[in-house]
């Protein structure tokens, strides 16, 4: 006679789709707790969490998450800095089945608001060093049931005070692998930003890949400066796992990331290419003892060959790139530490080969497969590919044509297999490491009085990689300067939007249906170059 099955199984309407689909987030969590129960796990500045403290934070937690109501199907934002605080509620978030969105500090408040709306988010958790913005949110966001905020504020409740009237006890696993664990809102060429959907079954897929191609160190100290709400944050199961060290600083300085390496003796790091260059770039760069490095993994933005070569010379042969997207985790393709060869200096132009599991095809407008050598959109099949947009059939449908998911980048291969990312169909640019889409920046663009038309691209940059770069015509009537345009949309959708450059120009490249020529307008700035992306 079988045994009964548990609890957790009986609450699902499907026992069986449960059955076959193995684990969840909170389980690869509570495995890297127990390899780090007696030593540091979480490291921000002067504190430090050890997995055992990690594992009764996140037990706090997550019973004064329940005694809020708050279960399988809530939705939980926080918007906060670099803190282990983060840790303990994301986490608390996955044991119980609770999705999660992530809101960039970088944003504006209107992006905020259509986030905290669109995603439906019941809960809001805001770090006292944003309680204005925190204050905002509340008055605007009707749909918030609750708020908490990480230390003292005016508004909510401090949820690192509450969670210290709950016992830590262990606090079951509820959450399902079929369960939606986060919800990332990536930019829309419609101007509507999307959510795209994950469950927890395609991000443990993600944890397997990763712990399994990369070239982790031995002994494990990752740093990271780069915000945990992003892709950082997806580095600290696996490094908790390998029994290591996650360090976090708050934001990015290159003189506290080299004196932190140094003084910690950080064996491993993930940064974005403008990081880089910004390090590559510091005065006394060689008076730090960087040795101790072993692993440097970049990714979310193109990296130059140029800088990459110099960062060879100065760290050593420690990188290795990841591509991918938000639909698709970092995880599409991988160059390995011994491919970054600067006797192969063609490699240090490529995205790498697809890493096992993911199935990459170059597909033309028809969805048939290019021939060899040709350029074709880089589509994939993969368990890590989202579930699709949020409450967006339409988009999904199109992104999954064919039963492929569209990256939207255009690449080719060389006859060893690596992928050359050579242009972008889609309209987003990336820059230092972040995605931003020119629809956004140019309705705010055509908002202010003095601009009849507006066309944002992406300028090849040695800094950022891509500069947003503004293009518009301005009525006569009107005196306007770039420097006013370019606050202006600062004002609107916060630095990370603001054009680095507005060129006034008499008239726009128009198609032949009357569209503005985006392709022309990159042209300008993009001839001579080997590959249309930063």
């Amino acid at each position: 006679m079988s045994a009964p099955l548990p609890e957790a199984y009986l609450r699902d309407e499907d026992m069986g789709l449960h059955l076959r689909e193995g684990s969840t987030l909170a389980h690869f969590q509570r495995a890297g707790e127990e390899k780090t129960l007696e030593r540091r796990a979480i490291v921000a500045g002067d504190q430090a969490v050890t997995g055992r403290e990690l594992r009764l934070q996140v037990n706090r937690y997550a019973r004064l998450f329940k005694s809020h109501g708050l279960g399988r199907g809530s939705g939980l934002s926080i918007l906060a800095v670099n803190r282990p605080e983060v840790v303990f509620a994301s986490y608390a978030a996955e044991l119980l089945g609770i999705r999660y969105t992530p809101l960039h500090p970088m944003n504006a408040l209107t992006d905020h608001v259509f986030v905290l709306t669109d995603g439906e988010i019941d809960t809001l958790i805001v770090d006292e060093a944003y309680g204005e913005l925190g204050r905002e949110l509340a008055a605007r966001c009707s749909g918030l049931k609750r708020i908490f905020t990480f230390g003292p504020a005016d508004f909510g409740i401090d949820i690192c005070e509450a969670a210290n009237d709950f016992e830590p006890t262990a606090v079951g696993i509820e959450a399902l692998p079929h369960d939606i664990a986060r919800i990332s809102y990536t930019g829309g060429t419609t101007g509507r930003p999307k959510g795209v959907v994950h469950r927890h079954r395609s991000l443990t897929s993600y944890l397997t890949q990763s712990l399994a191609f990369w070239e982790w160190p031995s002994e494990v100290r990752l740093l990271v400066a780069s915000p945990i709400s992003h892709a950082a944050g997806a580095l600290i199961t696996p490094t908790l796992i390998r029994g290591g060290e996650f360090h976090m600083l708050a934001g990015f300085d290159p003189e506290s990331f080299l004196a932190t390496v140094e003084r910690e003796r950080i064996t491993c790091s993930f940064i974005v290419p403008s990081m880089l260059y910004r390090l590559l770039d510091h005065p006394t760069i060689r008076d730090f003892d960087l040795s101790s490095l072993e692993m440097v993994v970049y990714g979310a933005s193109p990296m130059s060959p140029i800088r990459l070569r110099q960062a060879l010379d100065i760290f050593g042969p420690v990188f290795c790139q990841l591509y991918g997207q938000t639909e698709m985790p970092n995880m599409i393709t991988y160059l390995s530490k011994a491919e970054h060869d600067p006797c192969r200096p063609h490699l240090l132009g490529s995205a790498g080969r697809p890493v096992p599991g993911n199935d990459v095809r170059l597909l033309d407008e028809n969805n048939h497969e290019v021939p060899p050598g040709a350029n074709g959109e880089v589509c994939v099949r993969s368990p890590l590919v989202m579930d699709g947009y949020w409450r967006r059939p339409e988009e999904t449908e199109a992104a999954f044509s064919g039963g492929w998911l569209h990256t939207g980048d255009i690449g080719k291969f060389d006859p060893d297999g690596f992928l050359y990312i050579v242009d972008r169909a889609k309209d987003v640019i990336i820059t230092g490491g972040f995605n931003v889409y020119p629809r956004e920046i140019e309705d705010v663009l055509v908002e202010h009085p003095a601009v009849a038309a507006a066309v944002v691209i992406g300028a090849p940059d040695p800094k950022w990689g891509e500069a947003v770069t503004a293009v518009v015509v301005t009525r006569p009537e009107i005196a306007v300067t770039a420097e006013e345009l370019i606050a202006f949309v600062r004002g609107r959708k916060g630095p990370l939007h603001a054009p680095k450059s507005v060129s006034i120009v008499d008239q726009i490249p128009m198609t032949a249906v009357g569209k503005p020529d985006r392709k022309a307008v990159r042209a300008r700035y993009w001839n001579g170059t080997a590959r249309q992306i930063g």
